[in-house]
């Protein structure tokens, strides 16, 4: 299964994974059934306000981690906390500074879910690339929509992150519409368009070849809740003296 993904990311620079075949290839990695696990989901209900929205937006909660990996086949470390800084190269909106994300709480650290993720990156990525020594980075994101306004889960528009790799899962989402994940070439020609809806849908992008984003949101009932739930796991090639 693994290496038909491999296959399909070479040929295509991206690819939709739905949420039955994420949740067996976790499985399988972990030695565990993955068909939920709340430990993991709950942890994004207690994410804190982004504070660095360059258009005052109060919308987007978060947490933010980084990890490495120093070789096909090596577990994933977490890594002492810091900042996350993209230039405005890769991010007009809200790059040129560093951004002190409230850390990524314990428990997700603990999760089987997350331990198979980073192990299935690892081998996806580093058959792609024949290396596997990755600085990566972990986002958690919560988008809202609420009071009549939309939610945006990527402000900055459609971009690249300035990583090789980019892994994105949906966890939930809750009274809204939209949110379709958008997928464009270096020539910005559209060549994916596809929505994120159940637990552990994911999709997998090659950001040196690829430009991506997702539509807003927006809520469906007035007097209910609505956000968008989303784990973001970068990977980038480290510096190997």
């Amino acid at each position: 299964m693994i290496t038909d993904i491999v296959e399909r990311l070479a040929a295509d620079d991206f690819v939709f994974v739905e949420s039955a075949q994420t949740s067996e290839l976790l499985s399988t990695i972990a030695g565990a059934p993955m068909d939920s696990d709340p430990v993991f989901l709950d942890s994004w209900n207690r994410l804190e306000q982004d504070q660095y929205m360059a258009d005052g937006g109060h919308y987007r909660k978060r947490r933010h981690a980084t990890y490495a990996i120093d070789g096909a086949g090596q577990h994933a470390r977490l890594m002492p906390y810091q900042p996350h800084y993209q230039t405005v190269d890769y991010n007009q909106l809200n790059g040129g500074v560093a951004r002190y994300f409230a850390p990524i709480l314990d428990d997700l650290h603990q999760s089987l879910s997350l331990a198979a993720l980073l192990e299935f990156g690892n081998s996806v990525f580093s058959q792609i690339t024949g290396n596997g020594h990755w600085h990566i980075e972990l986002h958690q994101f919560r988008i809202e929509a609420r009071d009549g306004r939309m939610g945006k889960p990527t402000p900055e528009g459609v971009h690249r992150d300035g990583v090789d790799f980019v892994i994105v899962v949906m966890i939930k989402r809750v009274n809204i519409d939209s949110g379709a994940t958008t997928i464009y070439d270096l020539e910005n020609q559209l060549v994916g368009e596809f929505t994120l809806r159940e637990s552990f849908d994911m999709v997998l992008v090659n950001d040196r070849k690829l430009y991506h984003g997702v539509t807003p949101i927006t809520q469906l009932d007035a007097d209910t809740e609505a956000f968008r739930d989303v784990l973001v796991i970068t990977f980038k090639l480290k510096n190997i003296a």
